[in-house]
């Protein structure tokens, strides 16, 4: 009897605390958005000396956001900022001088290693963001193995609403992350899924599969969805845009054609990336001919450093002369005018032009970040197929 006490007394205990664990809330909600589109933000804490905020709205110093402080009345801190232009925005709170989340804002995001807290303004392309009642796509997190690599390896699909009660083929988008990304990054932090069934359900774009792969050659996955389990994400990887990704693509398309109902052949295929995956998707794009008619290169690293040595960089002006040749329905490029690559992008529509090689081009305001990206998609996915 002693032992049953002990126990059901160890089973409550557990279980009051599992329940304080789930049930216990922040002391305050926050951000509130108000009518006007200006945002208050609250942090109860009466230990702090000084309590800053950091958001994508506010301006930037040689790349590092200058925060705002809050003030504090009695324990409660506050801030509200100026009207906001609708995006999904992202902040922190720097609690003397350590950068952390919103414990009043359960919604978070992890870019890299940094966890951030979001909020929605509504209007404008944000409303693609969002989930609104239309008909959805399907998410799967399919994995191949990749002969190149000698790796199974881990890729997200999205495939359109009504693909598993039809007969139909598609068309395909590989659509391709950054440095320090991996096959979640368009789905959590570019809201692919949700622009794609939004801008479906308009008809502004043709229902497709959107594959969106692991670009990180050392990787099977995202951190924690592999075999190595839960490690640090680090931006800049081993073996990063030095030729294995695009030589081992033949791989993914290969798999993608063998499990998908999609449409063969090029003008039925199109690849785009951002950052990292703009420069995969620009030399996968020349190196593998005749094989897509549609690309988008958003904020795009461009060529290769002097120390990268491999077959897919050899000859680049003279395959992407071949790629003129072939013909090809759109060449996309876009970049915010305070991009760091902006430069690079400028130096390689030199390139293009002394070519002939025809592109559309989109210059916007911003930097190297999200919110351009997502707009990118908006914009690119509408011009294909």
């Amino acid at each position: 009897m002693k032992h049953i006490c002990s126990a059901l007394l160890f089973f409550v205990v557990c279980s009051l605390t599992a329940q304080e664990a789930i049930f216990s809330a922040a002391a305050v909600n926050s951000p509130k958005v108000n009518a006007d589109n200006t945002v208050t933000f609250y942090l109860k804490n009466n230990t702090a000396s000084k309590i800053q905020l950091v958001g994508d709205w506010l301006p930037k110093t040689d790349n590092v956001t200058i925060p705002v402080d809050l003030v504090k009345t009695n324990d409660l801190w506050k801030y509200t900022t100026k009207a906001l232009s609708p995006e999904l925005h992202t902040y922190n709170f720097v609690i003397d001088g350590v950068k952390t989340t919103d414990p009043g804002n359960p919604f978070v995001i992890r870019d890299v290693s940094s966890l951030m807290n979001v909020f929605f303004i509504k209007g404008g392309n944000a409303d693609y963001y969002v989930v609104n009642d239309v008909p959805h796509g399907t998410i799967t997190k399919q994995w191949y193995y990749s002969e190149s690599l000698d790796m199974n390896r881990r890729l997200s699909v999205y495939t359109p609403p009504g693909y598993e009660n039809s007969k139909n083929d598609y068309p395909v988008l590989y659509l391709l992350h950054g440095a320090g990304g991996d096959e979640e990054a368009w789905l959590a932090l570019g809201r692919a899924s949700q622009i794609l069934d939004n801008l479906i359900a308009e008809g502004k774009v043709k229902p497709m599969v959107v594959v969106m792969p692991n670009g990180n050659v050392i990787q099977q996955a995202a951190p924690g969805e592999g075999v190595k389990g839960y490690y640090t994400p680090q931006f800049m990887m081993p073996k990063t845009m030095e030729g294995t990704f695009e030589a081992s693509f033949k791989d993914i398309m290969a798999f993608i054609e063998a499990n998908y109902r999609i449409k063969k052949g090029k003008k039925n295929t199109g690849i785009a990336g951002l950052s990292m995956g703009g420069y995969h998707s620009l030399h996968i794009s020349r190196y593998y001919e005749n094989t897509f008619d549609y690309v988008g290169l958003f904020s795009p690293a461009t060529l290769p450093t002097k120390d990268k040595h491999s077959d897919v960089y050899n000859n680049i002006e003279e395959t992407l002369k071949t790629q003129k040749e072939n013909k090809y329905q759109l060449y996309w490029i876009g970049i915010g005018k305070e991009d760091f690559l902006f430069k690079n992008v400028i130096d390689f529509r030199n390139t293009l032009d002394s070519i002939g090689m025809t592109y559309e081009y989109h210059e916007s305001e911003g930097g190297h970040e999200w919110k351009n990206w997502r707009d990118y998609l908006v914009l690119f996915l509408p011009k294909l197929f």
